[in-house]
């Protein structure tokens, strides 16, 4: 007897299965982390009286606000032309204008749709306007993170190293002090330790005959395997794209360089917001501050347990801000809520804008964030 047949349907419909509970995680998943992140943070804050945060963020200085908000949003182009830089050693070239409309309308998609789906909506976007292989939108956006999450770590890095230097602060005694936030900061520490990993694998791959040696054997076993080949091939694929750049010395150093000037940039739009707040810290606390909120912030949202991040950001931000300074927890609170608002509003903004230029509805964004069409891809 052949069971052959069966025996395909099944696979196929445990396949159909898995792909069905991996689709409801990534889209369910976030929108439940949001849930339970922002139980959290009412009962981090529940000694910070509502009435008092609002009126705190309503005495911060619009002048001051506003140059933030223009400083940020100043920023854009310069993540514009570093997606260029990017692409190039992967073979394409694209002019910063679409570049950056590509970025805007990819970012904001994140702030909108769960499990960082905006992503596939970046790489459609230079697919369609600069003819980009799927495989090469994906790689350049995993160099693109990789740079984010390595300068973030080093920014963060340095101001650890200040503060210890410096004598001012004590690692142990401001953990505890952090309290209910303690878990978002394990998270950030994760996030940068596996960073620094990452990175160490990426440049091993790229730079030594261990990286060819794996290459050779990826290649191999997707020759001698008919269910794993277009995985392994795409893997390949993508590996190929990334190791094009971090072979490249000359483009580590220009993307290197643009993304330390990204970050720097959004470091200052905080500092400005805690300015704005008449924080009363000196100039150098509100530098080594701001550094590490930031830092420490944005790699606590990297994990997608969020909508947009919102709420780990502000848990992070706050337990920086109050654990190493006299600052106060509903001003702390303030100025991580003015600070994330401020960016993700630029954000939002701007990526309606960049849909317009770009020629995309609602209903493209949202049909390429839910329905990539390639499974491999995302």
């Amino acid at each position: 007897m052949d069971d052959g047949p069966p025996e395909s349907n099944g696979e196929t419909a445990r396949s159909d299965a898995e792909w069905s509970l991996s689709t409801a995680a990534r889209r369910y998943g976030p929108l439940f982390g949001t849930l339970l992140v922002g139980i959290g943070l009412v009962l981090a804050a529940r000694n910070v009286d509502g009435g008092e945060l609002l009126a705190t963020i309503s005495l911060a200085d619009p002048a001051i606000l506003a140059t933030a908000g223009a400083l940020y949003a100043a920023s854009w182009p310069l993540r514009g032309r570093r997606y260029g830089d990017v692409l190039s050693p992967m073979g394409h070239r694209a002019g910063t204008t679409v570049l950056t409309a590509a970025v805007f309308v990819s970012q904001s998609a994140n702030l909108v749709f769960p499990a960082r789906a905006g992503d596939a909506v970046r790489a459609y976007v230079v697919n369609r306007k600069e003819d980009v292989p799927y495989s090469t939108g994906v790689a350049s956006l995993a160099v693109e993170r990789l740079f984010d999450l390595a300068t973030i770590t080093v920014l963060a890095g340095v101001a650890v190293g200040w503060l210890l230097l410096g004598g001012t602060v004590e690692p142990a005694s401001t953990f505890a002090g952090t309290g209910g936030s303690q878990p978002v900061l394990l998270a950030a520490a994760t996030v940068s330790t596996a960073t620094v990993g990452a990175c160490l694998v990426v440049i091993t791959a790229a730079w030594t005959p261990a990286g060819r040696r794996i290459s050779a054997r990826l290649r191999t076993a997707a020759e001698h395997s008919a269910r794993l080949a277009p995985v392994l091939a795409w893997v390949r694929k993508v590996g190929l794209d990334v190791g094009r750049v971090a072979g490249n010395p000359r483009s580590l150093l220009i993307v290197g360089s643009t993304s330390l000037l990204i970050w720097l940039v959004d470091v200052a739009t905080a500092i400005m917001v805690l300015v704005a707040l008449d924080s009363g810290l000196g100039g150098g606390s509100l530098l080594v501050v701001g550094t590490l909120a930031v830092s420490v912030g944005n790699l606590a949202k990297v994990l997608p347990l969020t909508q947009g991040g919102v709420g780990l950001y502000e848990a992070a931000f706050t337990a920086l801000v109050v654990g190493l300074t006299p600052i106060g927890a509903g001003t702390a609170l303030a100025a991580a809520v003015l600070d994330h608002a401020l960016k993700n509003g630029i954000t939002v903004v701007g990526g309606g804008a960049a849909a317009a230029v770009l020629g995309l509805s609602i209903g493209d964004v949202r049909a390429t964030a839910a329905a990539p069409e390639d499974r491999h891809t995302f």
